[in-house]
């Protein structure tokens, strides 16, 4: 048989032949008159080299080679009817999916012990895993299957990628409670840290790529100072714990500051310029838009980072 110009439609014949043992009721099954089942029938005894059916009394029965074909064949078509499905509804509480997550320590630390909380009682036999967000790469792991979705930093996305606004993060200062400058300075928690003070500080930053340089540099530039970067760290339990037992200070996104502040000894205050608020976004491949499963795993992430917004509320009208 050559099978590139073989008439795929004709497996539809075959199948409803074998259910039905007849042209006529195979004909009814599928939408064709006996007329076009016969033709059909005679198409596939050319193209398969077989007598497929013997007539028998008022019906017609398989040859061995045909009844051969039966199970393969209705496996394959009921395989390529659920291929075509319309994607089925997704319950939670009876679901086996597994999930995985890219993202920095910070969500860690601000969704993933929610989000355990929210799995455990909805779907019990969903797994999610958060893996290290590797910001150079992070296109590629979700591009060959490797993670689901990615929660970072706005930036120019593919065309084949999805984005979604989760919530907007402002930045503050922390230093550990105890620091002999930030005290001698007189400053309380939540006082601005002078400029001339920051600048002159050692910093820790936080940095993936190990980079010198981020949103804080480009608040200080437009106000024409630099700080000293002394320090970086690729998660930001490194910063805040190099923080937390040294002289340096670090700029890192202010509800993360307050969620670890008691615990690692640190306090927290203004930065002394302006930095824009950065735009988190949660970020896929398109072919996993429509998944039933992979929606609601955005939408439990959505509602449990957006009490992180910092940004301004939304206008009426």
């Amino acid at each position: 048989m050559n099978f590139a110009s073989f008439d795929l439609n004709l497996l539809r014949v075959l199948d409803a032949l074998l259910r039905e043992g007849s042209t006529v009721a195979a004909g009814q099954r599928i939408g064709l008159s006996q007329p076009a089942v016969s033709a059909a029938l005679g198409r596939l005894r050319g193209a398969l080299n077989d007598e497929l059916f013997i007539r028998r009394g008022q019906g017609l029965e398989p040859t061995l080679y045909a009844k051969s074909l039966e199970i393969p064949l209705r496996e394959m078509l009921d395989g390529i009817e659920q291929m075509f499905e319309a994607p089925k509804r997704f319950d939670p509480a009876i679901a086996t999916a597994s999930f995985k997550i890219s993202g920095s320590d910070f969500f860690a630390e601000l969704l993933m012990p929610r989000l355990a909380d929210m799995v455990s009682r909805q779907a019990p036999d969903v797994r999610v895993q958060l893996v290290n967000l590797v910001p150079d790469s992070y296109v590629d792991t979700i591009e060959h299957y490797e993670v689901d979705l990615a929660l970072i930093p706005a930036a120019e996305m593919p065309d084949w990628a999805e984005q979604r606004p989760v919530f907007r993060s402002r930045f503050c200062v922390i230093a550990r409670s105890d620091h002999p400058r930030l005290r001698h300075a007189g400053l309380n928690p939540g006082d601005t840290v002078p400029i001339d003070l920051f600048c002159d500080l050692g910093h820790v930053l936080f940095s993936p790529e190990g980079k010198l340089r981020a949103m804080g540099d480009a608040a200080l530039a437009r106000v024409g100072r630099e700080r000293r970067v002394a320090m970086t760290m690729p998660v930001f339990s490194g910063v805040y714990r190099a923080v937390s037992e040294s002289d340096l200070i670090a700029l890192i996104p202010y509800k993360l500051a307050v969620h670890v502040a008691d615990r690692a000894g640190l306090s927290i205050y203004e930065p002394p310029m302006p930095v824009d608020l950065a735009q988190l976004i949660m970020v896929w491949h398109k072919r996993t838009t429509a998944s039933p499963g992979h929606r609601w795993l955005r939408d439990c992430i959505a509602d449990i980072v957006a009490p992180l917004d910092d940004g301004p509320p939304a206008q009426d009208g």
